[in-house]
């Protein structure tokens, strides 16, 4: 073997397409660009959205409503849904474990009050329903609401 042999492998090389160079090459006249219009110049690039013209979609449908970005939103967990965590204390952490809450909400969790709670346990949610609260105590367990972020 010697340097001056090597060569590359067969079909890896090819020679670049040059547009424009008469009709016999097959991209002659328009150089592949197509007839007349704004699309053939070069360096031209549109926006993404435009729609040649046409009103866009964007301001096509119509707008209604408002949305709050400041509003604080909860996962609702109800009494009878936490019966199934079998835990004395109960958090946000545990509500993610057993499926009650998804990742994907927001990890604020009020805890409402359908059904009821048989054992004692210490619930830690941001916010309590007062039946939910009452039902808690009364079992002998403790609502503890959590501060903040």
């Amino acid at each position: 073997m010697n340097l001056s042999q090597l060569r590359p492998a067969a079909g890896s090389k090819k020679n670049r397409k040059r547009v424009g160079r008469g009709p016999g090459s097959g991209t002659g006249k328009t150089a592949g660009k197509g007839s007349k219009g704004q699309l053939q110049g070069a360096g031209y690039s549109r926006k993404w959205s435009f729609e040649g013209g046409q009103m866009p979609l964007a301001r096509r449908v119509p707008k209604r409503g408002f949305t709050n970005i400041v509003r604080d939103e909860y996962a609702e967990i109800n009494l009878d849904r936490l019966e199934k965590i079998a835990k004395a204390e109960i958090g946000p952490e545990e509500f993610v474990a057993a499926g009650l809450v998804s990742r994907k909400e927001s990890v604020r969790v009020k805890v409402l009050g359908r059904g009821s709670v048989t054992s004692a346990k210490s619930v830690s949610a941001h916010k309590f329903s007062e039946s939910a609260r009452k039902k808690i105590e009364e079992a002998g367990g403790k609502a503890l609401v959590i501060g903040k972020r």
